[in-house]
């Protein structure tokens, strides 16, 4: 049995060790750029990282490693557990001074995650769920949104295409974890993805969203699946179930037409 209370005191060094290059605390990190398609990393990115997979590593050495700054290994799929992490989940607003960010990891067990953490030092949450135990926001259980019309729906986003002008604009934090948390506090009902998207952004939130009582699946509405060969999926789709057939209507043309385009 892992050692949960050794593991929330990793994270939260984590979150100590990001929060020391952030600079909404008054820090400036080293920035510089993966690409276009990939966005930006900062130290503090690099940082958290390393400490983590060290960590982890020494809490339970069975588990192999995926994460995003982390060069992948065929290793890790030799095993039945993982480590899925983000170290800094929404490196923009990270790099802006904003809040909009976390510290994501996940424990995977063939293929479906066990825990998930995360952890906004910033807003000062720490988010968790355990497989069949529920979810909970600095220790409160959440419960999600039940909302059955998708028509004035709650989405974090700044601005919504023609075919989606009956939606409602909540806030949107960059780090993709946190939106899917909303869901899961019932602070928004609905956050739908249509590009290629990596295991490690959605691991954790999917599990807190899920055991929160969510609908969690790609873009097609199908389950996802964790600690694959090619760690992507396309789309994330996560709802209150009562609506989540009809945002799977409303988004699937647009998925299948996306789909066949090759990421770059």
């Amino acid at each position: 049995m892992i050692d949960r209370s050794r593991l929330e005191s990793i994270i939260a060094q984590a979150g100590r060790i990001a929060m020391e290059s952030w600079p909404g605390a008054g820090h400036t990190p080293q920035v510089w750029s993966k690409g276009a398609a990939l966005g930006p990393v900062c130290s503090g990115d690099l940082a958290v990282d390393a400490f983590l997979k060290t960590e982890l590593g020494a809490l339970l050495p069975a588990a192999g490693w995926l994460s995003e700054e982390t060069v992948d290994s065929p290793e890790r799929l030799k095993g039945g557990l993982v480590w899925l992490v983000d170290p800094i989940d929404g490196t923009r607003d990270y790099i802006r001074g904003r809040t909009g960010w976390s510290v994501s990891v996940a424990l995977v067990s063939e293929s479906r995650p066990l825990l998930g953490y995360l952890y906004a030092p910033a807003r000062d949450e720490l988010w968790m769920a355990e497989a069949g135990q529920g979810a909970f926001r600095n220790g409160e259980r959440l419960h999600a949104s039940t909302r059955a019309v998708l028509s004035g729906a709650r989405v974090p986003a700044q601005a919504f295409s023609r075919e989606d002008a009956d939606l409602v604009g909540v806030d949107q934090p960059n780090s993709i974890a946190l939106r899917i948390a909303m869901v899961a506090a019932d602070e928004a009902d609905l956050v739908a993805t249509l590009r290629w998207g990596f295991e490690w952004d959605i691991a954790a939130a999917g599990l807190i969203a899920r055991e929160a009582g969510a609908a969690v699946t790609d873009a097609f509405g199908k389950p996802l699946n964790y600690n694959k060969a090619d760690p992507r999926a396309f789309g994330l789709l996560v709802s209150s179930p009562a609506m989540h057939a009809q945002a799977v209507e409303r988004l699937a043309s647009r998925a299948s037409r996306l789909v066949l385009v090759k990421d770059e």
